[in-house]
């Protein structure tokens, strides 16, 4: 009876979300309701529940997530992104401009998010795809494989963090982890694959669709960013944050690392970086900080409310004693818990059309039950994130902005752009059992 509510649940879940078109945030506690009622959690104690796993949750990842979109929508106003593109592939050179572009969508999308970081670096695509003679479905599925799976595996970004929160994962170790399995995924899905993709359809016509209404040109800056300032800014945060890790592996019981502990703490990292970037970066960005501001705090509410509450839904299949019952039952069936995690988030990846949901969802059931997995935890939320990345569908709104920026059909969007990242996501899962069978014979 509880995998048939679990099931129900889900279904009731997507309903709501693809056929009723209501907000993710509403849908998820309308089920974490209904499915506390229908698991005869008392009423009394339902909401205190829900309410309990939205602030837990929220309590471990909202600043962060705060902070991380000021600080790249702040990035992407300053021309930064357009400069790290410049710099990459002025390293790789023209006929390795795919692998270039699919790297830069990598580091781009650890503080700026998917959908804003495809339209700010669409220009490039038109630019090395007539400049380079290599077929645009290339470059497509390159920048957007790159965007992708570094937004579902590399912290600061929101889904990563509550991953890492919940399996409760050292964040320095898991993000050079997440950083190693990303380029790799990323080379292999977005530019291994694309340059497959492109030369299979390179006789093919592209549908050429009407482009976007152009925004209203700002006023143009002062300044020029630089390539150095750029990269410097971005690897900020990333630098503190391992500072720690390193202090403790190091030097544990030196003064010194009592304050790499504090600068190195992931709230700390990103709000200097945050006041680095509000301080270096006014030079470079045309109109007043209030309105870049306000801009943040609109697309930070969304995603604060879908995270906690994903994270409520999570609480009550916990509460609920389902968390337990399922991984019985996985057991059950000798699928490795590795695989297991992988195919569970990719179904939710799939359905919900939200890598971020499917995330959040996937590691509150799954976090939990850690101790009792034998399993790494740096390995399963890995694991975890790989399943976010491939599958996109109509029902995610990054498949119709890949489709219309890419000039691309429904039928290339989903060979170039859904399976594209579903290759990026089996490579990231190979990975992880690469490094799970090598920590088996140490």
């Amino acid at each position: 009876m509880l995998l048939i509510l679990f099931i129900l649940a889900l279904a009731v879940l997507f309903l709501l979300i693809l056929k009723f078109k209501i907000e993710p945030f509403i849908a998820l506690l309308i089920v974490s309701f209904g499915l506390a009622l229908a698991v005869r959690i008392p009423i009394s104690e339902a909401s205190s529940i829900i309410a309990d796993g939205f602030g837990s949750t929220l309590a471990g990842v909202g600043i962060l997530i705060g902070l991380g979109i000021v600080f790249g929508q702040f990035l992407a106003k300053a021309g930064a992104v357009e400069k790290i593109a410049e710099g990459i592939l002025s390293m790789t050179g023209s006929k390795k401009s795919p692998a270039g572009l699919a790297l830069t969508g990598t580091i781009v999308s650890i503080p700026v998010f998917f959908d804003a970081a495809f339209v700010i670096l669409n220009k490039v695509i038109r630019s090395l795809s007539t400049r380079t003679g290599i077929a645009r479905i290339t470059f497509v599925t390159a920048l957007a494989v790159g965007l992708i799976v570094s937004h579902s595996m590399v912290i600061p970004t929101p889904g990563p963090l509550v991953v890492a929160e919940n399996v409760g994962v050292d964040l320095g170790i898991f993000l050079i982890a997440g950083i190693f399995v990303a380029v790799v995924a990323t080379l292999v899905g977005g530019y291994g694959y694309g340059m497959f993709i492109g030369r299979r359809m390179k006789s093919e016509t592209v549908e050429e669709e009407d482009e976007m209404e152009a925004e209203p040109e700002a006023r143009a800056p002062a300044k020029q960013i630089s390539k150095t300032l750029s990269f410097g800014l971005i690897a900020l945060p990333i630098v503190l944050i391992l500072s720690n890790t390193l202090a403790q592996l190091f030097i544990p019981d030196n003064p010194l690392s009592s304050f790499f502990a504090f600068v190195g703490d992931k709230n700390v990292a990103l709000l200097i970086a945050v006041l680095v970037a509000l301080i270096v970066l006014k030079p470079y960005i045309a109109g007043p900080y209030k309105t870049q501001f306000n801009q943040s705090m609109q697309d930070a509410g969304s995603i604060l409310l879908i995270t906690g509450a994903g994270g409520a839904f999570g609480a009550v299949i916990n509460a609920s004693g389902m968390g337990d019952y399922l991984i019985e039952m996985m057991s059950s069936w000798n699928i490795h818990i590795l695989l297991l995690a992988f195919i569970f988030t990719q179904i939710l990846r799939a359905s919900l059309g939200s890598a971020t949901v499917a995330l959040v969802t996937t590691s509150s059931i799954l976090g939990p039950q850690i101790a009792d997995l034998a399993v790494s935890p740096v390995l399963l939320a890995l694991a975890i994130c790989s399943g976010a990345i491939g599958l996109s569908l109509p029902n995610d709104s990054g498949f119709w902005v890949v489709n219309r920026f890419g000039r691309l059909t429904v039928t290339q969007t989903l060979q170039a752009w859904s399976l594209g990242g579903f290759v990026a996501g089996l490579t990231g899962l190979g990975l992880v059992y690469v490094m799970y069978f090598i920590t088996q014979l140490v």
